[in-house]
C-alpha cells in the first residue's frame, strides 16, 4: 500500500480555494497510485476563527458539493483521502459546529470524526466537543484510524485505535511553531507503542498571527522514521508499507531471546487507576 501525506498551505476562510488546492494535490498522489492521502486539519476552511459565529459561515455539512467533489477525485484516481474541515450539524433544533476529518474514497464519505480533545486554540475555543467515540474504519484493504491534532498528546485514543484493529492513524494536524516538539516527538512514539503506521499531515504559513511549523511524517510500527518533512515547505511524503507489519504485534528483536508484544503484554487489571483518577 503506498501512503501519501500533504503538507501545504491552506487558504483561510476560502473553499473554492482550498479545494482547488486539494485537487493539484490529489492530482500528485494519483500519478504516484497512492492509496490513501492524508490532508491537514482544517484543510477546506482554515483554523484561527475569532468566534463561533464566524467559524459557522465556513462551516459545512456532510452532504457539502466539497465532499462530493473530493468523492468524485477520489473515485478517478481510485484513492482514498483523509481531510479536516470544520462541520455543521443540526440536531434537537440545534446547529452544532466540530472540528471534523473526513475518511472518504471513490464511493463517497466513509466515515466523519469530531474532534473529541480540545486545546485553547484558534477555532477549537468555540466548536462543539466530539462525543461519538474513536472507531476504525475499512478503506480499501487498510482499516483507519481518524485523530486530530491535540488528540494524538494523550496515548489513551491512540492505544483504543490500535486495540480496535488500526493499520494506519491518519493525523490531521495543524501544529504552530511552539508545538515543533510534539511533530518530532509524538509521531514515532505513538506508532512505536502501538506499532502500526501513523501518518501525521500538518499544514504551514501563517494565520491569524500563528505560523505552522510544518515537520509532517509517516513512521511505521516500532516508530521507524519513513518520510520526515524537514522544512516549512509544501510537499508530499509517500511510503510504500506492508501492512501485515502493523499486524503482525509479536516482534522478535532477537528469535527466542528478545520478544516482545505490546498488545499481549498488557496488564489492565493494573490500569483501573486511569479511570478513577478521571473521577477525582
Amino acid at each position: 500500500m503506498l501512503l501519501s501525506c500533504v503538507q501545504t498551505n491552506v487558504t483561510f476562510g476560502n473553499l473554492s480555494d482550498n479545494l482547488r488546492r486539494c485537487g493539484h494535490w490529489i492530482d500528485h498522489a494519483a500519478r504516484r497510485q497512492a492509496d490513501l492521502v492524508v490532508f491537514p486539519e482544517c484543510m477546506l476552511t482554515g483554523y484561527g476563527y475569532e468566534s463561533r459565529e464566524e467559524a459557522m459561515e465556513q462551516a459545512i455539512r456532510a452532504q457539502s458539493p466539497h465532499l462530493a467533489e473530493l468523492a468524485r477525485q477520489c473515485a478517478a484516481a481510485n484513492l482514498h483521502l483523509v481531510i479536516g474541515f470544520l462541520l455543521l450539524e443540526t440536531s434537537s433544533g440545534r446547529d452544532h459546529l466540530f472540528n471534523a476529518s473526513a475518511l472518504i474514497g471513490p464511493a463517497g464519505v466513509v466515515a466523519i470524526y469530531r474532534k473529541i480533545h480540545l486545546p485553547h486554540l484558534g477555532v477549537d475555543r468555540y466548536v462543539d466537543r466530539g462525543s461519538v467515540p474513536y472507531t476504525v474504519h475499512a478503506a480499501g484493504d487498510a482499516r483507519i484510524g481518524l485523530a486530530i491534532c491535540y488528540d494524538c498528546s494523550f496515548p489513551e485514543p491512540m492505544r483504543v485505535l490500535g486495540l480496535a484493529g488500526a493499520d494506519v492513524i491518519a493525523l490531521a494536524t495543524n501544529w504552530p511553531v511552539a508545538a515543533s516538539r510534539t511533530a518530532a516527538i509524538v509521531p514515532p512514539a505513538r506508532s512505536m507503542e502501538n506499532h502500526l503506521f501513523f501518518i501525521a499531515a500538518n499544514r504551514i504559513g501563517t494565520e491569524r498571527g500563528f505560523t505552522y511549523c510544518g515537520l509532517s511524517s509517516i513512521h511505521g510500527p516500532d516508530g521507524i522514521e519513513l518520510a520526515f518533512a524537514r522544512h516549512d515547505r509544501e510537499e508530499i511524503l509517500f511510503a510504500e508499507v506492508d501492512l501485515q507489519a502493523a499486524r503482525t504485534k509479536r516482534i522478535e528483536r532477537t528469535p527466542g531471546t528478545h520478544v516482545i508484544d505490546r498488545f499481549a503484554d498488557r496488564r489492565p487489571e493494573f490500569y483501573v487507576g486511569l479511570n478513577e483518577a478521571a473521577d477525582r
